[in-house]
């Protein structure tokens, strides 16, 4: 069978599974047997590279989440190790990793913390956004810091295992503040858990084979911005930034948790579709 018919096939079964964009799953899969060019080539498959693919396919059709069976996912311009027991990176993080760099605009050096980190996708998106940033990396899950630690040293261009591009620090977000010094960062990130209970019984299948302490918070989803704005303002200097990933229900909920804790110029930016997606806040120039 020709690559071309093999995707048709494929397309066929994962959409008879209920898989919302079969046609892009399947593409990527048949990549995987007949490489990137097999659109116009069309190469011929044979048996064992065709057994290959249905065995992917099945495991599709059974909802395993793709980013998983690959082993890989583009963030950016960039590729990440990703698998079991850890967050798949997502297009709509991409803003956070903009909104931020923007905001480290004129600072030499600056100093960045990612908090509820997984993959790394937002440190790594910072620190290549802006190449002079130090940027640390905070995971709790044994899991998911395996895979931080990887693309540490594999995932942006010219670092590795002697110089990686973020240092990743296991730890809680919960008591992390204990140990940061006044003053000392220029910008905090995170995409938090944040996921309500209401909302995690309706997860599409894929993403129920996510981590849930990766996706949901108590309160109503608010139990991480509730704790990191007022918690980590100290650690930022005056004029820090803090700019979090947010449910798009979220977005004035988060806002008033951010004006509570004192931070200036609070805004909430919507992502491509015009739903709520990140918020940012300043530490004021000059405390009073």
């Amino acid at each position: 069978m020709r690559a071309r018919a093999a995707f048709e096939e494929t397309r066929r079964r994962l959409t008879a599974a209920g898989v919302e964009d079969a046609a892009f799953d399947a593409a990527a899969l048949v990549e995987t047997e007949a490489g990137e060019g097999w659109r116009w080539q069309d190469p011929e498959l044979d048996a064992a590279a065709l057994a290959r693919l249905k065995a992917l396919a099945a495991r599709r059709a059974a909802r395993e989440p793709l980013q998983y069976m690959l082993g890989r996912w583009p963030f950016l311009d960039f590729e990440l190790r990703v698998g079991p027991g850890v967050l798949c990176p997502r297009a709509d993080t991409e803003l956070l990793c903009t909104e931020a760099a923007r905001r480290l605009a004129g600072r030499t050096s600056p100093a960045v913390l990612d908090l509820c980190a997984g993959s790394g996708c937002v440190g790594l998106g910072v620190k290549r956004l802006c190449p002079d940033a130090r940027v640390t990396c905070l995971e709790k899950s044994p899991e998911a810091f395996r895979y931080l630690e990887q693309n540490a040293v594999s995932a942006l261009p010219g670092f590795d295992a002697a110089r990686p591009a973020v240092t990743c620090v296991r730890g809680d977000v919960f008591d992390y503040q204990r140990r940061l010094a006044p003053e000392s960062l220029d910008l905090i990130v995170s995409n938090p858990p944040y996921v309500t209970d209401a909302e995690m019984a309706t997860l599409a299948p894929e993403v129920r084979r996510e981590p849930a302490m990766a996706l949901r918070a108590d309160r109503e989803g608010l139990a991480f911005y509730e704790h990191i704005a007022p918690a980590y303002r100290p650690a930022l200097c005056p004029g820090g930034w803090l700019a979090v990933e947010i449910g798009w229900r979220q977005g004035k909920a988060v806002q008033a948790v951010f004006r509570a804790a004192g931070y200036e110029k609070v805004a909430c930016i919507p992502d491509i579709e015009g739903r709520d997606r990140v918020v940012v806040g300043q530490k004021p120039e000059n405390e009073p």
